[in-house]
């Protein structure tokens, strides 16, 4: 009978390494110990971070208590993302939490609006989405399940300090048994037998051995690739951007509910509002402009006083050829990165934690098992990829030599797959039922890019087109009314008791 796992080590903490740390103390409960070693001396490189609706169901997970994380992070509400001068320049557009429409199936709805359309309906797609349409107004509120309700389809997630995330993991972790250990690494020690590692030795000569161990460490993959050779795969002919400058400055009122990204000369800029200060940051291309003027660009487009001296992050987009082997197990930035335009970090950690407790190890560790696990995350990786790429492939943008780069780039085939039935005939489809990029996400992105579908499928032109168009119009009125219902951002946080007051 194989033995169960009896200890976990999580190497590095920041974000990835706590959210590692309290899944695997949820779901292992008193049968495993979990422990965690992380430096004071290695900072983490979170400066801020968006995420997307799936965090909610890892705080679930993990039985976080809302109010409290949100206060203690200083969170607000995210409704989705507004992306200016991406298409062209002076353009923008929103890509949305949720779906489109009051009821059809994504696939009814986009066919039938590209019909109507066609023939002079009015209006973007963002009409008829009630969380595009409460960002446009700074407006927020509860989702309800009540499938007659307008705001069932309110989804939203957070913008938070991540710094401060992983500070509240930090304190729920310890207070629910997990053991933080402070040292530096300097040895990873391995058995000459078959590689799999014994246990990592710090620097004040002590050995702390585990039988799996959870690689944390950041882009050096201090584990993954420093002991397992796991290997890199460069994506950075896809997606050049290699630097970011992040600036955090003093908040304005009227908190935005959304994040927002604007496209620059060689690169784009974030804007992230928190409860106590606006998150920016500048995600570029060194090949097509310097830091210097990277940096200018950014503090050009501040919103208040600058509140922390710039930092400057060099990065290569790519990920491991393995995120899991032998008895090594990478989240976050060990695994890779694709960049932050669509605030996915977090949501693959997320991924790649629930996918590792599906595939939980005995002492074994079944080859088989652990390749499964690296397809499907192989899968989901490659998925937000081509997601991101679209956005930059879409453009009409010819203003400078990075756009006309990205414009012109050959991109992977099962993107060019996915482009070309849009293009085609407004074909929108998901590949696997669990990837995270739903087809609404990807018609957003798609139409408000520019990119426009050659014809509709000709069966839902035989429809009654004007009782369609009545449904529409009434749609889009009671989701504009139902917006135009909710409290503001701002209100909504301080009435709920989820605004962090001064102490």
């Amino acid at each position: 009978m194989a033995e169960p796992i009896k200890s976990v080590l999580v190497v590095g903490g920041g974000t990835a390494g706590w959210m590692a740390a309290a899944a695997l103390n949820s779901a292992l409960g008193p049968h495993c110990k979990v422990r965690l070693v992380e430096s004071d001396e290695i900072g983490i490189v979170g400066v801020g971070e968006a995420t997307v609706p799936t965090v909610r169901d890892f705080n679930n997970l993990i039985r976080l208590n809302e109010p409290e994380f949100m206060r203690e992070t200083r969170a607000t509400l995210k409704l989705g993302i507004e992306f200016v001068d991406w298409g062209r320049k002076g353009t923008a557009y929103f890509h949305p939490f949720g779906t489109f429409g009051g009821g059809a199936t994504l696939g009814e709805f986009a066919q039938t609006w590209l019909t109507l359309n066609q023939r002079g309906l009015n209006g973007d797609v963002t009409d008829w989405s009630i969380c595009a349409q409460a960002a446009q107004r700074g407006r927020v509120g509860a989702r309800q399940a009540d499938p007659r309700s307008p705001y069932l389809n309110l989804y939203t997630a957070f913008h938070f300090d991540a710094g401060l995330y992983a500070l509240y993991l930090r304190k729920v972790c310890e207070a629910r048994g997990v053991e933080r250990i402070e040292g530096k690494i300097v040895e990873v020690v391995q058995r000459p037998e078959d590689g799999f590692v014994s246990g990592v030795k710090l620097a004040d000569e002590r050995v702390l051995e585990a039988d799996l161990f959870i690689d944390c460490t950041g882009f050096r993959g201090l584990l993954i690739e420093g002991a397992m050779k796991a290997g890199f795969e460069d994506w950075s002919h896809w997606l050049p951007m290699n630097r970011a400058v992040a600036m955090p400055c003093a908040p304005v009122s009227g908190i935005t509910p959304y994040t927002r990204s604007t496209a620059m000369d060689a690169g784009w800029r974030w804007r992230i509002p928190l409860q106590h200060r606006t998150g920016n940051g500048h995600v570029y291309c060194s090949d097509h402009t310097d830091d210097e003027t990277a940096l200018n660009q950014l503090v050009e487009g501040l919103d208040g006083e600058a509140m922390a001296d710039p930092r400057v992050i060099k990065f290569q987009t790519g990920k491991r050829k393995a995120f899991w082997a032998k008895n090594v197990c990478a989240l976050g930035l060990a695994t890779g990165f694709i960049e932050p335009l669509e605030s996915t970090s977090i949501h693959l950690i997320h991924v790649g934690i629930a996918k590792m407790l599906q595939h939980f190890p005995d002492r074994d560790f079944s080859p088989v098992n652990i390749d499964i696990y690296n397809r499907r995350m192989e899968r989901e990786v490659q998925q937000v990829r081509d997601f991101v790429i679209l956005h930059y492939h879409a453009s009409e943008r010819d203003d400078s030599e990075f756009w006309r780069r990205v414009r012109d780039m050959p991109i992977p085939d099962t993107l060019a797959e996915r482009v070309g039935a849009f293009r085609d005939r407004g074909m929108i489809y998901q590949v696997a039922a669990d990837e995270y990029f739903s087809m609404a996400s990807w018609m957003a992105v798609m139409v408000g890019q520019g990119i426009q579908p050659r014809m509709a499928n000709p069966l839902y032109g035989f429809q009654n087109l004007e009782r369609a168009t009545e449904g529409f119009e009434r749609v889009r009125t009671t989701f504009a009314q139902a917006a135009e219902a909710l409290p503001t951002h701002e209100a909504f946080l301080k009435a709920e008791n989820l605004w962090k007051t001064a102490s």
